[in-house]
């Protein structure tokens, strides 16, 4: 079986093949086709991938190609994980908000906004060639804004576009961990939008467990949620919010903490990446522990903002390994080998959660075989959280109708009308801010 990978290049792919390399199953991956724009990058990767697949018996071969015509015919499954702009672009997005006060996140906020109005039309061509191309192959989305991006990749795949994000998972197994049970074995009622969702409810043997986590302030203090958001505020909610919540219901916070910081994230990734791939160019350069090492950093620093503000401290140890592999690898086994499976993953509503149509792209669990994904019934959202869920949804389609009109009008609208951004003066001056450093932007009239 074949698997594209677009993104190739990216610092994350050893993680799938990692995976990959653990799979002996009948049906598994045999060959893996790694796609990038920048050939230096996917050089650099492949050299990774090599030194993870020494000794491996039946390791899946790698090909490498800048053609994604090619790149895309016979393939089975399309992992996209591209990132238009590249980091520089990350901190320019950040950089431009912070300038205007406001939150400069990849996938929140301005930043976020940002983000999906380069990141939609690349998108949406990849989409075509697929359904031209590769009309059978299940394309997984790891690309960011995860919801947004599937939602203008569905309006030309219909469901066979999946969208995955390892926060909804990693949430659930932190909860479950504190609760003294295995993660495989727990139900995790989770809704909403991607990194816009909460955890209602942690069923185990048909008991649902969370009430017990809330009213313990103890259990609660003992897992990053818990003392991001701190156990009053969860218990006030009574339910225990996606980390990315921090951004809305602590905005003030941190975003005085992000203008405090030396760097960006975004800045400090670009900075770490490059030497990294500078590294792994140097002949007899040794790859896979370069990568290693740049990952353990990477992962250490992760949000590590939000937790200065919140005074959490460090990430435990068990939250420093990865989570998206698994999920990406897990979706694909159901499909391709019918094995049933239940996980958090980002498709069209189909009437699950009102008051959003049926094509919206919600975040939540599913049921997974030969057919695709099935969202499961889920209860309504509490009203302040409906409002969320709403008011980013509609910031959503703006984005969607900017890119496809190139209405700079229309890209204002999106800004003006996000929580995070609080004037519409200040959205026209993120478009102008914007359009100015991103060549990708030039579309906007």
């Amino acid at each position: 079986m074949r698997l594209t990978i677009l993104g190739g290049g990216g610092f994350r792919v050893p993680l799938v093949y990692g995976a990959l390399l653990e799979d002996r199953a009948e049906g598994r991956v045999t060959r893996v086709v790694l796609h990038d724009v920048d050939a230096g990058r996917l050089r650099a990767i492949a050299r990774v991938l090599a030194e993870q697949a020494a000794g491996v018996p039946d390791a899946p071969e790698v090909t490498v190609t800048t053609d994604l015509d090619e790149a895309l015919r016979d393939a089975a499954f399309v992992f996209s994980a591209i990132r238009v702009g590249g980091l520089e672009g990350r901190a320019h997005d950040e950089r431009v908000a912070l300038a205007e006060g406001v939150l400069g996140q990849e996938t929140v906020g301005a930043g976020g906004i940002a983000y999906g109005l380069r990141t939609v039309p690349v998108a949406v061509d990849i989409a075509r060639r697929v359904a031209r191309l590769a009309p059978d192959a299940w394309v997984i989305n790891f690309t960011n804004p995860a919801g947004l991006v599937t939602e203008a990749m569905s309006r030309h795949l219909g469901d066979r576009v999946i969208g995955i994000c390892d926060s909804p998972v990693g949430l659930g197994r932190r909860i479950a961990r504190v609760l003294g049970a295995r993660p495989g074995e727990a139900w995790v009622d989770y809704v909403g939008l991607n990194h816009l969702g909460w955890v209602r409810g942690l069923r185990v043997a048909g008991r649902d467990e969370l009430p017990r986590l809330l009213a313990d302030p103890v259990l609660l203090g003992s897992f990053e949620e818990g003392r991001l958001f701190g156990a009053d505020w969860l218990r006030s909610l009574g339910a225990i919010p996606n980390e990315y919540l921090h951004y809305y219901y602590f905005t003030r916070e941190a975003v005085q903490a992000y203008r405090r910081a030396d760097r960006t994230r975004g800045a400090f990734l670009h900075d770490q990446q490059a030497r990294f791939y500078a590294g792994v160019a140097e002949p007899g350069a040794p790859a896979l522990e370069l990568w290693n090492r740049t990952r353990a950093e990477r992962e250490a620093t992760y949000m590590a903002e939000n937790r200065e503000a919140a005074g959490a401290g460090e990430r435990e140890d068990e939250d420093l390994s990865g989570g998206y592999e698994d999920v990406a690898l897990a979706l694909m086994r159901a499909i391709a080998r019918d094995e049933r499976a239940t996980l958090i993953l980002n498709v069209r509503n189909r009437g699950t959660l009102a008051p959003l149509d049926g094509d919206a792209v919600i975040e939540v669990p599913c049921l997974v075989d030969a057919s695709g994904a099935h969202p499961v019934s889920v209860d309504p959202l509490p009203d302040h959280a409906t409002g969320l869920v709403c008011a980013v949804k509609a910031v959503e389609r703006e984005v969607l109708a900017a890119a496809r009109s190139g209405s700079r009008a229309t890209a204002v609208k999106a800004f003006a009308l996000h929580p995070l951004v609080d004037s519409v003066n200040v959205a026209r001056r993120l478009v102008d801010g914007y359009t100015a450093v991103h060549p990708g932007l030039a579309y906007l009239g």
